[in-house]
């Protein structure tokens, strides 16, 4: 319960005033549970001021230049910014945050990096009972707060299977009535990974209904859409596609970590852009989320077998590295892809076979005397191998991230250093060596742009009555120390984390409590049993 007083003091220092003047604020005998004083705060929404933010349970009580609150402790916070803990929209951390390890559950890299809420269930491979699985998982402790997608992928998977063909009227009523079991559960909306076998069998048709499933229940579109290059319908012709679901399900459209992906493709950006907030002027309601590398993260097969090849799943393609009368066509689909990526030298293998790890793919068919498709052939016979794909322009990367709709994320998987350092590098590359953030345009959509854009009520904003996700950190020594020869390594200059008024990190150093929540979608009144 926010003390009374507190929230007065709040409306007098910052209200209408706008923080003009300095003022004094009074809180009597109200005692706080924690006071972080004399931050440069940035609140999310208001320019940056020298004050004070008091802590009481999970609520964040007042926000102030001077608020006079006796306090259980005291943060001093003289030189460091306070600022409500970073929203990740596209994460892949559903095993950590699923894991029947309380440790793994604490994500560590998110919270040093002063995440305290992320998105899973991203690229379509949301599974429809995953709601209820994390649940459970918060009950037990997790680190972050944490919101679910249902993705087309798991969906396909369960009912359809992995073959290249349209659903059946049964199969569309089947996964129509999965995704709408799992936005009664507390699902954020459908998520799609177009590019990826076997979404990348989904017809237009079929995701426009799938998509009109969770609009009915309040919820949203995001995709990985079917093409961010040349691959197939081209990056202009998959932003259509991803308009005209918004358009035809009535449905607000996210793009996940939006880029121009390769060759053909960079520079591409404005056209994009301009796509984009045409559409938006004519109703619809469109937002991005965008990591800060250059490269981009996914696996060998994703990236550069042709989808034909993958009809039917690994076994089948297995099989067709062994048709000869599929090689010619095969091996020439691959040069292609590979291409468009960029060629072998900007391949670099981050997870598959151990000789092969931390190698570019020219290096890999070097040392083995192959070329690199048969390099490629031979890697994934012995397993699925992950790659980091250098495909990005740095002018399309600004570009694209200083559009207000545009807020920041990780996609976070296992194996690349974004796991570990994007918000960290979206500020100290970004923002504090490139100059195209500022500060607070970086802090802004890092945080509240997130939470207004996703309907997360009391996130990313620090005011009274908001859950208290704060995180404390240097100016001068945020920084990322992953890179992508070492992409497991913490980043520095986090001080203070709190999930729900859990100190998470203290000092910097972690405290091993669990303070996230899982954050439900609620449906409209009537629309679940």
């Amino acid at each position: 319960m926010i003390p009374q007083r507190l929230a007065s003091a709040f409306a007098i220092t910052l209200g209408l005033a706008g923080l003009a003047s300095p003022a004094h604020v009074a809180a009597e005998t109200a005692t706080v549970d924690l006071l972080i004083r004399g931050g440069t705060v940035y609140t999310g929404a208001a320019a940056a001021f020298t004050g004070d933010v008091a802590v009481s349970g999970d609520r964040i009580v007042a926000v102030g230049r001077h608020l006079d609150a006796p306090a259980r402790r005291v943060i001093e916070a003289k030189g460091l910014i306070v600022a409500p803990g970073f929203i990740d929209p596209h994460t892949h951390a559903d095993a950590a945050l699923t894991s029947r390890d309380p440790a793994a559950r604490l994500v560590l890299p998110f919270l040093t990096q002063g995440v305290t809420t992320a998105f899973i269930g991203v690229d379509g491979w949301g599974a429809p009972d995953l709601l209820r699985t994390l649940v459970a998982e918060a009950e037990g402790g997790i680190g972050v707060n944490a919101a679910a997608y249902v993705g087309l992928g798991a969906v396909r998977a369960q009912v359809v299977g992995a073959a290249d063909r349209a659903a059946t009227p049964k199969e569309m009523a089947d996964m129509s009535a999965l995704v709408s079991r799992a936005m009664c559960q507390g699902a954020l909306g459908l998520s799609t990974g177009l590019f990826y076998a076997p979404q990348s069998f989904a017809r237009a048709d079929e995701v426009i209904a799938l998509a009109r499933a969770a609009a009915l229940k309040g919820g949203l579109y995001d995709s990985h859409i079917r093409d961010e290059s040349s691959y197939s319908i081209g990056l202009s012709g998959a932003i259509e596609e991803a308009l005209n679901v918004g358009r035809q399900a009535k449905i607000s459209v996210h793009i996940a970590h939006i880029k121009a992906l390769g060759v053909d493709v960079q520079g591409q950006a404005p056209k994009i852009i301009a796509q984009i907030e045409a559409a938006q002027k004519a109703g619809i309601a469109v937002t991005a989320d965008q990591y800060p590398w250059s490269a981009s993260g996914t696996q060998l097969s994703a990236a550069l077998m042709p989808r034909w090849a993958q009809d039917g799943g690994r076994a089948a393609m297995l099989a067709r590295f062994d048709d000869p009368a599929l090689q010619a066509r095969l091996r020439a689909d691959m040069a292609e892809n590979l291409r468009k990526r960029g060629g072998p030298v900007a391949i670099l293998i981050t997870a598959g076979p151990k000789a092969a790890q931390g190698k570019t793919l020219e290096a890999v068919a070097k040392e083995t005397g192959q070329s690199p498709v048969d390099a490629t052939i031979t890697l994934l016979r012995e397993r699925e191998t992950s790659i980091a794909s250098f495909n990005q322009s740095e002018a399309d990367i600004a570009a694209f991230m200083t559009r207000p709709w545009v807020m920041t994320s990780s996609d976070a998987s296992q194996g690349h250093p974004r796991y570990y350092a994007s918000f960290a590098r979206a500020y100290a590359t970004y923002g504090r060596e490139k100059k195209v953030l500022t500060v607070q345009s970086f802090i802004e959509r890092s945080t509240l742009r997130t939470a207004r854009s996703f309907g997360l009520e009391g996130r990313g904003e620090l005011k009274p009555g908001a859950f208290a996700d704060v995180i404390v950190f240097d100016p001068n020594r945020f920084a990322p120390r992953a890179d992508y020869a070492q992409p497991s390594l913490f980043s520095t200059g986090m001080r203070f984390v709190l999930v729900n008024g859990q100190l998470a990190l203290d000092e910097g150093e972690p405290t091993g409590r669990a303070g996230g929540k899982a954050l439900l979608r609620h449906p409209p009144s009537g629309q679940c049993p």
